[in-house]
């Protein structure tokens, strides 16, 4: 069984980051950011999941969903991964996210 331990806390650490984030941050790309993250993370489960299927969009549910999406998408995915490759792209999307997202 892979370890998925770095994937999942990234993926909290970013969301408790989001959460603490003023509102003005949040509006300026933060949570844009954030959904697009969720959006991918949740297309790569989907695959995984459901070969061969279209995969659903995850709704814009509100920059202050944001947070709760990324960790849904990301310990979602984390359930799926099979190998420590996957987990290091997983874990460089969350960071890269982040970083662009500035919180």
């Amino acid at each position: 069984m892979v370890d998925t331990t770095p994937l999942t806390r990234a993926v909290d650490h970013f969301a408790d980051r989001l959460r603490a984030a003023p509102q003005s941050r949040l509006q300026r790309g933060a949570a844009a950011e954030a959904l697009a993250l969720a959006r991918e993370l949740a297309v790569w489960t989907q695959r995984l999941e459901e070969p061969g299927t279209e995969p659903r969009e995850m709704p814009d549910a509100g920059m202050f969903a944001a947070a709760d999406q990324i960790t849904v998408a990301g310990h979602d995915l984390a359930l799926v991964l099979e190998n420590e490759e996957e987990v290091a792209e997983a874990l460089r999307l969350v960071e890269e996210t982040q970083k662009r997202a500035g919180v």
